[in-house]
């Protein structure tokens, strides 16, 4: 990744004219949430962004840029966020793409409000995983990969730095009703069940589709009686396939 040498103002206005629809993706360290911006990108054709990632591949490319954020990361010091915004921007732009999963960020209330500033850009909603903290700490503990983070210690400071930044910015979205909230502690496979609903679009959820039944105790009056009152209840339509056999499609 190359050092970042656009301009703000020319990232914002590009960004604008695709009027890109983004996604924040919040959760505690050992959530799920990596996993299932997996598979929201398999399904969905969602490009994803990890504010993480993008930091740290602009310091192994040796740019100015990135030797900056690795001085600041070193000295103890917060990458400014409009640092991270600007490679957020760079890579929305390079993606190609017009929908967006931002994972792990915005971690406090100033990167929220700076990133609204700067890009135009509101989410369109908070995937919020919620996982209790006993459980995040299993997984950690767990999956063992190798991270210098992965330790009990290190785990419970992750856990009360997310506590007291990121849970502000999800209230923030919450009181305007653009929080999707996920029981992240179920399996792996019953979580994706629940995004995938949030993500399916409206069109696809509507789909019509059948089913049969048989009544052989009705007679032809009253199978008609029977679909009348449900059609007053219910979006059915009916078809009466011959005597007592009822196929009702569903919008």
């Amino acid at each position: 990744m190359g050092a970042v040498d656009v301009t703000n103002k020319d990232f914002t206005t590009s960004l604008a004219d695709k009027k890109p629809k983004v996604v924040f993706v919040l959760g505690g360290p050992g959530s799920g949430k990596g996993t299932q911006c997996a598979n929201i990108v398999e399904h969905f054709h969602y490009t994803h962004l990890s504010a993480g990632d993008l930091l740290r591949a602009e310091i192994k490319s040796g740019s100015e840029n990135g030797t900056m954020i690795q001085n600041m990361i070193k000295e103890g010091k917060i990458v400014p966020s409009e640092v991270t915004i600007k490679l957020l921007q760079k890579a929305m732009l390079e993606s190609g793409n017009d929908k967006f999963l931002i994972d792990g960020f915005p971690r406090n209330e100033e990167n929220r409000a700076a990133f609204e500033a700067v890009t135009k850009i509101e989410p369109e909603f908070v995937l919020f995983f919620n996982c209790p903290e006993e459980e995040m700490e299993r997984r950690l503990l767990c999956r063992n990969q190798g991270r210098e983070d992965d330790n009990i210690e290190t785990i419970r400071k992750r856990f009360k730095v997310f506590l007291k930044s990121s849970l502000p910015v999800i209230e923030y979205y919450k009181a305007k009703g653009k929080v999707q909230e996920i029981d992240a502690a179920k399996p792996i496979g019953e979580v994706f069940e629940v995004v995938k609903v949030i993500f399916t679009p409206k069109a696809e959820k509507v789909k019509s589709h059948g089913f049969t039944l048989s009544f052989p105790e009705y007679k032809s009056h009253c199978l008609g009686m029977l679909c009348n009152s449900i059609s007053d209840k219910l979006a059915y339509s009916f078809e009466v396939i011959c005597y007592s056999v009822l196929h009702i499609t569903v919008f």
